[in-house]
């Protein structure tokens, strides 16, 4: 398949599965297409707060704002619903696959919009898994899919729990450790976590400073952080389902 009709193939994909989750207050809009040209174009509906960048918040990378921990917790609890959607509304699963910061804009007060489905696959009757080449973006793929290419559920679970840990710590999913090796928000999380006991090393100073030391809102931080190491584990199994996610930060959020 040539790269012309690989980008058409995958405009397809993305318009049949965004009029799908049209419904959906946590998907955008798709307003209309045009497949006649080399490229095809997508024009979706406007959001107003722009897309999130590497860091968990807005602008920048170099200069960017952060957003309050309320919003980043709603933010979280309303992306999980679109993909709790994703995987249980329609006759097979349908995985994401590509769960990234720019798939997620912000409408009207930061109300999430889950896009971009061109690299959205379906689960085959009376399967638990779709093989597939490799596809994705670094830091946020499935280990799992990476050593097997077998794609599940668990496999955006797996992206979810990466964007999670982001939110918490404000930090970009694969950063320099020094000056030649890179490495990942989950080893980076779990080395401070194991080794200082202590999870204010790692949450984003932006949140400390909005909320002291407010006591359920440290439990909210300590379940959140809990919540996302459980969905990035790397053995699929031991993953909960979206579904389970969606009612843990329900859970959170009432704290």
């Amino acid at each position: 398949m040539g790269t012309g009709d690989e980008a058409k193939s995958m405009a397809i994909r993305d318009i049949i599965i965004s009029m799908q989750m049209s419904n959906h207050k946590n998907v955008l809009k798709l307003l209309g297409c045009c497949l006649e040209i080399s490229v095809p174009a997508l024009v979706h509906e406007y959001a107003m707060e722009g897309v999130l960048n590497d860091h968990g918040g807005l602008g920048g990378n170099e200069n960017y704002s952060s957003l309050p921990w309320k919003t980043r917790l709603r933010i979280a609890k309303q992306l999980a619903n679109a993909l709790t959607y994703l995987h249980t509304a329609f006759p097979r699963p349908i995985i994401h696959r590509d769960l990234k910061p720019s798939c997620i804009f912000l409408g009207h007060d930061y109300v999430p919009k889950l896009t971009n489905f061109s690299l959205s696959i379906s689960i085959p009757p009376m399967q638990s898994h779709v093989e597939d080449d490799l596809k994705g973006t670094f830091g946020y793929l499935d280990p799992s899919y990476m050593k097997s290419g077998y794609i599940t559920e668990k496999s955006d679970v797996y992206s979810f729990g990466v964007h999670l840990l982001v939110f918490l710590t404000g930090q970009k999913v694969v950063d320099k450790y020094d000056a030649i090796e890179y490495q990942s928000i989950i080893a980076y999380v779990k080395q401070h976590v194991s080794e200082i006991g202590q999870i204010q090393t790692i949450v984003d100073p932006k949140i400390n400073e909005d909320v002291g030391g407010n006591e359920k809102v440290q439990q909210q931080l300590q379940d959140f952080l809990q919540l996302a190491l459980s969905c990035t584990q790397d053995e699929i199994e031991r993953r909960p389902y979206m579904t389970d996610v969606a009612r843990e930060l329900v859970r959170i959020d009432k704290i």
